[in-house]
């Protein structure tokens, strides 16, 4: 796993729970599922760079 993959994953994750708290706050289920979804993403692609950095 590169550092570049490991920033953009973090970046992902960050950007997803903003997403999710602004929704909270605003009362926006829409922008809510959307930053959970984004951060679910960022997990599974470092949960698979993880996996990829074990074989090598």
């Amino acid at each position: 796993m590169g550092l570049d993959d490991k920033i953009r994953n973090a970046a992902e994750d960050l950007a997803g729970k903003a997403k999710e708290a602004t929704g909270k706050a605003t009362d926006n289920e829409r922008l809510e599922a959307e930053g959970h979804a984004d951060q679910s993403s960022a997990d599974l692609k470092q949960a698979g760079e993880k996996a990829k950095d074990a074989f090598r």
